[in-house]
């Protein structure tokens, strides 16, 4: 201790010292020389000698120590994927030895390692790879609190073993599937509802809460029956996957998405660290927006363990209205021109002719529609005189833009009826598929976003490109924000043609001024479409941050941007 003690002090000021300590061997030996004791003056100079290697070598071990900080914190403030040396994670015998400790420390009936809780956290049926079986998770480690959760961290740490965050599986990016050998931490048990306030429209809740479930409880509690959370994506999502992609879904033209839905949000970073991004105000000045940095990271920064959302009330009255249009471009214009007026929708849905061709196949539905692009609207309001205000007006200005068909809801249960071609359309795309493409069809589900503005050219643009392919698809979109799902059938054989469409499209969705994902994530599938949209540079800046907070780079490796030379991920996406 005292010889590192002296070394920092000698890499901080090394003439000074070097100084005193020849200072002292030169007395020292001088001292013994006068005394005419030949031993004494050879024990002197071999006492010096000695110190002077001890000291060498805890100089050379402190200087080391010195600049390997400097070189995991160079002065740059990005991090080009050249600059890393590849992770180095523990061996399969770490991960058993980790395992076991956590089993001690947080209970082992907590741990599962069996085949069928493997496989279930490998593939959902949404995603076009999985993992081999050498990147497959060795176990599974189902967190019930925060303090689960950082212990879980803390040992991972300790064993340079990968995490990969999971809790609804509703993900179709494959954000939530590994690339390594490592540990699933799934938070879906974390499911409470801690607190609500209603006097301020908030609620505190767990990682594992769904947004279905959340509003389940609000509709059951007395005198919260009209408050919901307005983010409300797919089936099934949990709130800390809609953290992690910034989820939107159908409300979001109203409500926005889920990032405009967040108040706060409890974290465990990769060391075990917990920490809260901010306090329950509604707006704050305080520090850098931690908040903003953990929406969208996809558990790469951080595993989200509890969130205040916002809560939003509901209108009194609600009702539907269908409307068809010749072409896209009516149909977009239309929605361009409401906004213009100043009209405020719950939901502003689009399917495209070929969507509607599959609603009507379906037998799903009670009516039947023409093959044409077809506009489903939420509108809503105090009540249903002003509803219907609203209703003429939107009459007026739909039938400026060619509309062929307006159909509006004149009951609480045909709104429901009419919205259902809306609701229940992936149920029937999937029937689709398998019935009229083929027995053995899979389905590429792909989203994009660009402008209003741009939204009829970019669909224009994507429908000639996938005309001319040997491939079926559809179209649905968010049009209220300029989100578009594409969804594609094909093939297993056709895996490399429906890669290079997808890629096509993205160019032609960032020609558009676009993004390569509206609410799905980037996860794997999109790493290189992220580089395309923001450039290198960016790309590198993000990286520096993943390092600076995750330098062992154990938590969900290799999502949303390369952090090793020797990426394994074009194998995993070879569409298995």
């Amino acid at each position: 201790m005292l010889g590192r003690t002296f070394c920092r002090q000698f890499i901080k000021r090394p003439n000074q010292l070097s100084h005193k300590l020849s200072s002292v061997r030169f007395q020292s030996s001088k001292r013994f020389i006068s005394n005419g004791n030949q031993f004494n003056s050879f024990a002197s100079l071999a006492g010096s000698f000695t110190l002077g290697s001890i000291m060498g070598y805890f100089i050379i071990q402190e200087w080391e120590l010195h600049y390997s900080k400097l070189q995991r914190f160079p002065l740059g403030s990005t991090t080009p994927l050249d600059q890393l040396n590849p992770p180095q994670y523990g061996s399969s015998q770490d991960l058993k030895k980790c395992v076991q400790e956590i089993g001690k420390a947080i209970g082992e009936t907590k741990v599962v390692s069996t085949a069928a809780a493997i496989s279930y956290h490998t593939d959902n049926g949404f995603n076009i790879g999985k993992p081999l079986p050498e990147q497959r998770p060795r176990s599974v480690v189902y967190a019930e609190s925060t303090e689960d959760v950082s212990q879980v961290m803390k040992l991972a740490t300790k064993y340079r073993i990968p995490v990969v965050p999971f809790s609804g599986g509703t993900c179709l990016e494959g954000s939530t599937y590994s690339t390594r050998e490592c540990i699933i931490i799934n938070t879906s048990k974390m499911n409470q509802v801690l607190q609500v306030f209603p006097d301020d429209l908030d609620a505190l809740v767990q990682a594992g809460v769904g947004w279905q479930q959340l509003n389940e409880y609000l509709a059951q509690q007395p005198g919260l029956e009209n408050l919901m959370l307005g983010c409300d994506c797919g089936p099934g999502a949990h709130i800390c996957g809609m953290v992690n992609t910034n989820a939107s879904g159908i409300g979001a033209t109203r409500y926005g998405s889920m990032g405009a839905n967040i108040i706060s949000v409890k974290a465990v970073l990769p060391d075990g660290t917990v920490i809260k991004t901010k306090r329950r105000p509604r707006k704050t000045s305080a520090g850098y927006n931690l908040t903003g940095l953990l929406v969208g990271s996809e558990g790469t920064l951080a595993i989200v363990t509890e969130v205040t959302v916002k809560l939003q009330v509901r209108q009194p009255y609600e009702t539907v209205a269908v409307v068809q249009f010749p072409t896209l471009s009516d149909s977009v214009q239309a929605v361009s021109d409401l906004f213009k007026k100043g009209f405020q929708f719950n939901a502003i849905e689009m399917l495209d002719a070929k969507t509607m061709e599959c609603v009507n196949k379906s037998n799903q539905i009670s009516r039947n529609y023409a093959n044409v692009p077809t506009l489903f609207f939420k509108i809503a309001g105090l009540n249903k005189t002003v509803v219907n205000e609203y209703v003429k007006e939107l009459q007026k200005i739909v039938k400026l833009n060619h509309c062929t068909k307006v159909e509006t809801a004149r009951s609480d249960k045909e709104a429901t009826e009419l919205f259902a071609a809306r609701k229940n359309v992936l149920y029937m795309m999937l029937d689709y598929g398998f019935n009229e493409v083929h027995e053995d069809a899979k389905m590429w589900i792909t989203d994009f976003a660009v402008p209003i503005s741009k939204m009829a050219s970019t669909l224009e643009d994507v429908g000639q490109l996938l005309n001319s392919q040997p491939l079926h698809y559809m179209v649905l979109g968010h049009v209220g924000d300029g989100n578009f799902h594409c969804d594609i059938f094909y093939r297993p054989d056709q895996y490399q043609l429906v890669k290079g469409v997808v890629q096509r499209m993205n160019e032609i969705t960032l020609d558009h001024e676009g993004t390569c994902s509206g609410e799905h994530g980037v996860g794997l599938s999109k790493r290189d479409f992220l580089k395309e949209e923001l450039g290198e540079d960016t790309i590198q800046f993000m990286r520096r941050i993943k390092v600076s907070i995750d330098p062992l780079r154990i938590l969900n490796p290799d999502k949303m941007i390369r952090i090793d030379p020797q990426d394994p991920v074009d194998e995993y996406l070879r569409g298995i």
